[in-house]
């Protein structure tokens, strides 16, 4: 059973839609019909870009749609907040690379599905590397009362 692919419109300052999703490109070439960006510029009128976002909604021709924006409170997520209003369409504001990739490889899954493991990979994807911290949230052998040189086999 092959199931439609959810659509994903970002809705970000600009230049940040279009550069998202040209590293996502970069990452899943094959997913160009899937992501649609709508970068906004400084000071045009919500109203505009609500009617832009709406065009690229319809445009997409997708059942489901995830939208992903980045600042809680700003005009692009203020615009996506009303897009997605009483539709089937689901909005997550805080964008990042890890999220939309996250929610690139579940696009077939269903929606809330997809949003949750996108707002997971968003959050995953964040961490403090150096300072004393292990990559990947890994723990270092040191904390473990182990020597740094030891080589488990």
């Amino acid at each position: 059973m092959t199931t439609t692919a959810n659509h994903i419109l970002l809705i970000a300052h600009a230049p940040l839609a279009q550069a998202l999703r040209e590293c996502a490109l970069h990452v899943f070439a094959d997913c160009g019909d899937d992501v649609s960006a709508l970068d906004v510029p400084p000071n045009e009128n919500p109203e505009i870009t609500l009617q832009v976002a709406r065009v690229l909604l319809a445009q997409s021709g997708a059942e489901r749609t995830l939208v992903l924006s980045d600042v809680f409170g700003a005009t692009p997520s203020n615009v996506a907040h009303r897009l997605v209003e009483g539709s089937a369409a689901r909005l997550l504001v805080g964008v990042n690379l890890p999220m939309l990739l996250r929610a690139l490889c579940y696009r077939h899954e269903p929606l809330e599905q997809q949003a949750a493991r996108a707002l997971a990979g968003g959050q995953q994807g964040m961490l403090q590397v150096g300072c004393g911290n292990a990559p990947q949230n890994q723990t270092s052998r040191k904390e473990h009362g182990q020597d740094r040189d030891h080589h488990q086999q």
